[in-house]
């Protein structure tokens, strides 16, 4: 008995196309946002992603990687004030 197996053409994306995403990311989106807005895998966007590192001088991933910590504490920072706000409406209500 013959297996008959879809075959699925790999979409080819242009350098042009994933600079425009990469740019979206560099410019403080999530992957996981961009990949869902642009209709995209995850993971292809982080391949990309890593695969532009790989292009990086020094210099360049340097900066970057401090950037993505400092974005990251943003992140963290801005869900501690959040739930410091929620805090401040539940104590506050009760004087």
């Amino acid at each position: 008995m013959e297996k008959k197996t879809a075959s699925r053409k790999r979409r080819k994306y242009d350098e042009n196309y994933k600079q425009e995403i990469l740019k979206m990311i560099n410019s403080g989106r999530s992957v996981p946002e961009v990949a869902r807005t642009m209709g995209l895998g995850e993971n292809l966007v982080y391949k990309w992603k890593a695969e532009s590192r790989i292009q990086e001088s020094p210099e360049e991933k340097s900066v970057n990687s401090e950037l993505d910590q400092l974005r990251k504490q943003i992140r963290q920072l801005e869900t501690e004030r959040d739930i410091l706000k929620k805090a401040l409406v539940i104590f506050g209500r009760g004087t």
